[in-house]
């Protein structure tokens, strides 16, 4: 292999080695956005909080399962969980930061209704309720967690998500089908082509908007492809902030494909089915790790397409599961900052 054709590779810098602060265009700490939702945003905050005091998450809010369900069924609000999850990841390494995010993690095992709630869901939809403000309750539940960030919902309006699939009935593997509801699509059989939202222009939190406008670096993914990263990408008025943003962007893969909802897919595929949801939208980097990249060439093509660069690093956690090792992944995050934070002039 060439030398201009070999994976750049970031190498295995933990975090613990990170001295020199970050600086963003305004010479102080660089703001990051971060978005996606359930375990894959929280591993991405979980990193990022380690590295810049300027973070924001910006969550998805199409959850129907589970305690956020039940509560969007029951309440008409919006599902809590992956703001819940997302403000548990922001507390920090200290005893208050830990307590608090075990406590809004817990979940009430019982006969009675009970049952499989968590309790952080529990005391955001009463501060919703309290207050009449998603963001100010928000804010709030952070003030008290102590978390290093700030959580955002995408939409102010609970959102239905639909998938159109291929091969959803074994029977007739060649026909698609509609697949409605979140936690439906994220266990469907068969291939997920598409998928839109329910409103198809749902409002935008203009917080959030504003927070991927003003941002230094966006970072996109990992989380589950089409429940969790895309529809972010089916928000028009946060599309058009992500397309429009001085900030450089990042597309961070996930370690694995996910059974039903990405099973098989390579690498550069879910770069291709994020391109079909959102042409216009390129990025400057591609994170993947590096052991999870069987062929560089065809990811870098994929990654070409929206003008990227692919940055390959050890991110994995080394107990084999598919799970982000938070110093590492902090540590790749800090690398490509500094790396192509110096080149070139700011969009």
């Amino acid at each position: 292999m060439p030398p201009e054709a070999r994976p750049r590779r970031l190498g295995p810098v933990r975090a613990a080695r990170i001295r020199r602060p970050l600086r963003g265009r305004r010479g102080a700490a660089p703001k990051v956005v971060a978005l996606g939702g359930g375990h894959g945003l929280s591993a991405s905050l979980t990193a990022l909080r380690r590295i810049t005091g300027e973070l924001t998450a910006v969550v998805t809010v199409a959850d129907d399962g589970g305690s956020s369900g039940r509560l969007r069924d029951e309440l008409g609000v919006l599902p809590p969980g992956d703001l819940r999850k997302a403000l548990a990841a922001l507390c920090g390494d200290d005893d208050w930061g830990r307590t608090w995010s075990e406590v809004v993690q817990h979940r009430f095992k019982s006969e009675g209704q009970l049952h499989d709630h968590a309790v952080g869901n529990l005391l955001i939809v009463a501060l919703w309720e309290q207050l009449g403000d998603h963001v100010q309750a928000l804010d709030l539940v952070g003030k008290l967690l102590g978390a290093h960030g700030r959580v955002l919902p995408m939409s102010a309006v609970p959102l239905e998500l639909t998938a159109l699939v291929r091969g959803h009935d074994p029977v007739r593997p060649e026909e698609t089908a509609s697949v409605r509801g979140q936690a439906t699509v994220a266990l469907t059989p068969g291939e997920v082509q598409r998928v839109r939202l329910d409103p198809a222009d749902p409002p935008a939190v203009p917080e959030a908007v504003a927070a991927v406008r003003e941002a230094d670096w966006v970072v996109l993914g990992p989380g589950s492809w089409f429940t969790s990263v895309i529809p972010h990408l089916l928000v028009p008025e946060l599309l058009q902030a992500l397309t429009e943003t001085k900030a450089r962007r990042v597309l961070s893969l996930n370690l694995a494909p996910q059974p039903g909802e990405t099973e098989g897919f390579s690498p550069q595929r879910h770069v291709e089915v994020l391109v079909q949801h959102a042409p216009k939208l390129t990025f400057d980097v591609v994170l993947a790790d590096q052991d999870a990249v069987p062929d560089f060439g065809s990811l870098e093509a994929a990654a070409g397409r929206i003008g990227a660069a692919v940055e390959l690093a050890p991110v994995a956690a080394q107990d084999g599961t598919p799970r982000h090792d938070p110093e590492l992944l902090a540590a790749a995050y800090d690398r490509i900052f500094r790396m192509h934070g110096r080149i070139g002039p700011w969009r």
